[in-house]
Parts: C-alpha cells; structure tokens; sequence
C-alpha cells in the first residue's frame, strides 16, 4: 500500500519539534512523539490517534472512519480523508491528537533494537 507523498510532506513540514520522528508503518508512514504514534499516512487518508475517549466525537465529524487494520478496528484511532484536510483542519487534528499523545509516559526505547542474526544450526 502507498501513501500520498503530499500529506506525508505537509506532516512533516507541520511536525518540526525534535521529539517528533517518522517511520513506516502499517503500509504507510507514522509520526511519534517522544516514542508514541501520535499520527500517520495511509493512502490519501491522515491516521489520527485520540484515544478511545475522543473517537466518538470524532467519528460525527465529515469524512472520519474507525481505523481498521489487519480486520480489527485499532482502539483509540481514526482515519480522516484526505479531501477533507485543508490546512486549518490538519492543524485541528494534529493538535488534537498532540494533545492526547501529551498525556502518555515517553518511551524509552522509541526505536526497537535490531535483532541480532541468529546463529546457523550445528550440522
């Protein structure tokens, strides 16, 4: 699955604080703050996350969906399409969804370690 490079690249002109980071994910890019997803690109549509308290709400709003991946609905998360992000509405989300990222505890290791190989079996 792709991702609109143009979304992606509004994030990323948006998102300049050092605690904000990216990586693929989930098909399409993910951004983090202090190690946890805060948002992301999949397709044209702008990943949102809320926490499940916020995601009522959000889902009245035009153009918003449940996240799904993998069959099962991500708590907590929601999508909004991307004909719908005019600038001030990005801006809405993505302070929406620093606000609820704000409240969880960094984590420390925001980036998994690379595994080691494993060793070949004894012959």
């Amino acid at each position: 699955m792709a991702y609109d490079e143009t979304l992606a690249q509004r994030l990323r002109d948006k998102l300049t604080d050092p605690a904000v980071t990216q990586r693929k994910m989930f098909g399409g890019l993910a951004f983090f703050t202090n190690g946890n997803m805060t948002v992301g690109v999949a397709d044209d549509e702008l990943i949102v996350r809320l926490g499940p308290e916020g995601v009522a709400a959000a889902l009245e709003r035009p153009g918003v969906r449940p996240f799904e991946s993998g069959g099962r609905f991500m708590r907590g998360w929601i999508l909004v399409a991307g004909d719908r992000l005019d600038d001030p509405e990005l801006d809405r989300w993505l302070t929406e969804a620093y606000d609820h990222v704000s409240t969880l505890p960094p984590k420390e290791n925001a980036v998994p370690a690379k595994r080691k190989p494993k060793k070949a079996p004894p012959r």
